[in-house]
């Protein structure tokens, strides 16, 4: 099956019964096994749990009908998470060999909002090692490959998650910025990609490049589909004394925009 390429699309198919839950889950995974080994975007798929929470998902549509989009607001949502937020029983690498072998006790908050929210983990995607890196080419575990060209980079650090999303191996996918590492590799691979204000979703569970300036965000198909990410994942938790509750500024409101001169080195040379 086609799958959809928006919150909107996918949450009217599962209501209408043009799929289900599992028939997503099938077809992701089916590109994720025919795609993965040359793109090199998930380090670890996890059917089993994926399958789990689909079998949920159509339940819960079942009983409660449209409600069911009101009480998960990302219900059958699918999601990858970059391998930097912890996710419990989940093998949690940071992109590094050092971490190979590690199994987190508990999920980020991101994971566990997103989670109850009623998305459907698909897997852990690459990065570079503790997000040190601009390109996706600096994982222990192999460089990621641009979907579009796989001669070219797909940014990074958040290469795996943007490159996920450009190539649909799933819906959505979760990123950390420090200093372009979601808004490089959402260039990059053509997806729309959100760097919050720093300290509008919490931190906690992810492992950190740089504590004081890491922000936390996502990827996805569309701005709306983005506000509806971040609308779950913001707000304090009282785990990230950084946090405080954020807006999301919808694209009709006005706003100003400065750009500076030095953009434009050419024209600014012959002043």
């Amino acid at each position: 099956m086609d799958t959809p390429l928006t919150i909107k699309e996918t949450q009217e198919g599962l209501l209408k019964g043009k799929f289900t839950a599992v028939g997503l889950v099938d077809s992701y995974l089916e590109r994720i096994n025919k795609h993965n080994k040359d793109l090199n975007a998930f380090l670890a798929v996890c059917e089993e749990e994926a399958y789990k929470k689909a079998k949920e998902v159509d339940e819960r549509i079942k009983s409660l009908k449209e409600k069911a989009f009101t009480d998960f607001p990302l219900l059958g949502i699918t999601v990858s998470y970059k391998d930097l937020f912890l996710t419990k029983g989940v093998r949690t690498t940071a992109g590094s060999k050092v971490l190979q072998d590690y199994v987190p006790p508990y999920s980020a908050t991101v994971v566990e909002r997103l989670e109850k929210a009623g998305c459907i983990m698909l897997g852990k995607t690459n990065c570079d090692a503790w997000a040190h890196g601009a390109s996706g080419e600096n994982s222990d575990f192999g460089p990621t490959r641009n979907p579009w060209n796989k001669d070219f980079v797909p940014g990074g650090s958040s290469s795996g998650s943007a490159a996920s999303v450009a190539a649909n191996l799933t819906l959505i996918s979760t990123g950390t910025d420090t200093g372009g590492s979601i808004r490089q590799p959402a260039n990059f691979c053509g997806v729309v990609g959100l760097k919050p204000t720093y300290g509008a979703v919490s931190r906690y569970g992810i492992v950190a490049m740089g504590s004081s300036v890491d922000s936390i965000g996502h990827f996805s198909r569309s701005v709306e589909d983005s506000e509806a990410i971040f609308n779950v994942t913001k707000g304090e938790d009282g785990k990230d004394g950084t946090v405080k509750d954020a807006t999301f500024m919808a694209p009709k409101a006005k706003m100003r925009l400065g750009i500076p001169k030095e953009y434009f080195i050419r024209d600014w040379i012959k002043r």
